[in-house]
Parts: C-alpha cells; structure tokens; sequence
C-alpha cells in the first residue's frame, strides 16, 4: 500500500510534467516553423523581394510599350516603326532588304 501511494506521488507530478512540457514544445515549435513563425516571415520577405524586382521589370518593359504605342499612334506615326511592324506581321521583306535575326529571349513559364 505504501509503495502505490510512493509511486503515485512520483509518476503523477511528472507525468503532468512531461505534458506541460510537451505543450510548451509544441507552441515554441509553431512559434518557430508554423504557418506565421519567424522562418515563414523570412521566407515571404524573400518572395516579395522578388516580386518587386519582377515588379520593376515589368513597369520597364510596360514603358516600353507605351513608347512604342506612343510612336504608332496620333498625327505623325513614325514610318520605320511603322514598317517594322507591317513586316513582322506579314512576315514579308524587300528583295534587296537584309534581314539580321536576333535571338528571342525565353519567356518565364507562367507568363
């Protein structure tokens, strides 16, 4: 009788133990790698970083469309512009035209 009453004092105060402290683990570890812990905001801070640089990329290459649009529309249309463009659609050249192909740049999967 006196062995259960010694052994129940010592097994239940560290069984109670052992699951605080199986608890505490547990929201230090959600703290940590969860779905809002520190190594989930540095890897989101990482993807922004590089949206805005695809960002800046993108407001570039959309100047340089509207300068285009820019040149094709309104009064005066720039005639070489122009030109090009009636070429590359038709996929027609001049006999006497030299025709410089240059490499396509590989677009992003995705786009």
């Amino acid at each position: 009788m006196v062995k259960y009453k010694r052994v129940r004092a010592t097994l239940l105060p560290l069984a109670l133990y052992a699951i605080s402290a199986s608890i505490g683990a547990y929201f230090v570890w959600q703290a940590l790698n969860g779905e809002r812990g520190l190594k989930t905001k540095e890897e989101y801070e990482h993807k922004i970083a590089g949206l805005l640089g695809e960002l800046d990329g993108l407001r570039a290459e959309r100047g340089m469309w509207e300068h285009r649009i820019a040149l094709l529309s309104g009064r005066v249309i720039d005639r070489d512009l122009l030109e090009e463009e009636a070429r590359a659609v038709l996929g027609r050249v001049h006999r006497n035209d030299l025709v410089v192909l240059l490499p396509q740049t590989p677009s992003k999967p995705g786009d």
